[in-house]
């Protein structure tokens, strides 16, 4: 499974204090419930959280790593147990990018984080018990013709984790580090760029507490759960294709329908965990750096039998994280033929850092290829290795984790990323998403 093009160039551009990085291409080998799908797909714009701030590329990514450091707690807690005879499934929350919806009759515009870590979509809603601040008004159900709770019996309250009923269906939502929403379960019109649809079962939000949310208004869930919102619209595919980190100006997509297609691409099986069963999980074999298979046992990245462990794909975690022992092994390897120092000082608080020579122009990074069933995923080199002149050093993009794995935005940037959720596939085909 060794890549026949061992090493990449990094074109090194020195401006100002940041070096920007020209790399050379790499060489390449439970459905909806009572739902009618749109007639065509439809797509939404997405905002990276930090996209309005003066960051440098190494600044952005350390600020996103820090959302991801609990995120990555969230993931990996496997249940979060609220009373001693309960336990439930816990979901991501939060997420690096924003996509843009309307709610109610008359439409109210509003910033909502994509998660493909949870089902459940909700927003804030008045009269709120505790409300975080929002860069919106509160959503107000009074003030559309289009709102109802939904009762008990329904099929969407029935999925929820953790429901009551009293006036109408109530649900507590909780996330793996102990945030959560809480408030009633109700049906409204959604507006997703041009495109309407009505009675999306949602959560109004009246008592909200925790870190990360705070970004948008609320949260779109888009698991593999009845509760989201690819379940609930019935659509079978769905697709992001997320920029590059320092591109400050351009816009990401999330394409749902028949918009979600890429015509040259490379395709692995979804599998299951019961355990966990909204998070999109994939069968990884391997890891090849240069034209080095890493020694990696082959259970590493398999689902445990108590549900631990696994390799999903994420859109709201930044950097990847795998195992430990995966990543010693990784970290080893790219020192052996990396022909730069290991940098000690912890300046970019990334695990592998190098220091880069004061002259230097070019510098040779190891070729890396994740071998997942079925395709060789050959990652181009600015999707794994940032460099920045300020600090001198030239860093891996990766970590460490206990248990799951997880495959991070920051190596998916710049690629088609297909969700067929009826032939249970996940899809990557190279592309310059800012120009989608």
């Amino acid at each position: 499974m060794a890549s026949s093009a061992p090493h990449m160039i990094i074109m090194i551009l020195l401006a100002m204090a940041v070096l920007s990085a020209l790399i050379s291409p790499a060489n390449s080998t439970s459905r909806g419930l009572d739902r009618r799908p749109p007639k065509t797909g439809f797509r939404v714009s997405l905002r990276h959280v930090d996209s309005g701030g003066n960051y440098t590329k190494v600044e952005r990514l350390q600020r996103a790593m820090k959302r991801g450091r609990f995120r990555l707690q969230r993931l990996s807690a496997k249940t979060a147990s609220f009373e001693s005879s309960v336990e439930i499934p816990v979901h991501a929350g939060n997420g690096e990018f924003l996509m843009k919806i309307a709610i109610g009759t008359p439409a109210e515009s509003y910033s909502a984080i994509m998660d493909t870590g949870s089902d459940l979509i909700w927003t804030q809603c008045k009269p709120c018990k505790d409300c975080f601040d929002q860069p919106t008004p509160i959503f107000d159900p009074k003030k559309s013709s289009s709102f109802s709770k939904l009762p008990c019996k329904s099929d969407l309250c029935a999925a929820l984790p953790i429901s009551s009923c009293s006036d109408g269906c109530e649900y507590l939502y909780s996330y793996g580090d102990y945030s959560s929403t809480q408030g009633v379960l109700a049906a409204e019109t959604f507006t997703f760029g041009d495109v309407s649809v009505p009675k999306i079962g949602f959560g109004c939000g009246e008592d909200n507490d925790g870190s990360g949310f705070s970004q948008g208004a609320g949260l779109v869930g888009l698991g593999r759960g009845p509760l989201s919102l690819i379940s609930q619209l019935g659509e079978p595919k769905f697709s992001y294709c997320l920029t590059s980190i320092d591109d400050t100006k351009g816009i990401s997509t999330l394409l749902v329908g028949s918009e979600a297609t890429a015509k040259t691409k490379i395709t692995t099986p979804l599998i299951q965990n019961p355990s966990q069963p909204s998070f999109y999980y994939l069968s990884l074999k391997g890891i090849t750096v240069g034209d080095t298979l890493l020694p990696i046992d082959k259970s590493t990245f398999s689902i445990q039998g108590d549900g631990s462990g696994g390799f999903i794909i994420d859109s709201g975690t930044t950097i990847t994280y795998l195992e430990g022992s995966a990543f010693s092994a990784l970290k080893k390897e790219f020192i052996s033929q990396m022909k730069l120092d290991v940098d000690k000082s912890g300046s970019a608080g990334l695990d592998l850092c190098f220091t880069l020579p004061p002259d230097s122009s070019t510098v040779e990074v190891p070729q890396l290829v994740f071998h997942f069933e079925g395709a060789d995923l050959n990652l181009p080199a600015e999707n794994y290795v940032i460099a920045d002149s300020g600090l001198g050093v030239l860093c891996l993009t990766m970590g460490s984790s206990s248990g799951m794995s997880i495959f991070g935005n920051f190596q998916q940037q710049n690629m088609v990323v297909v969700h067929d959720l009826e032939k249970e596939t996940i899809s990557f085909a190279p592309a310059q998403c800012n120009q989608l």
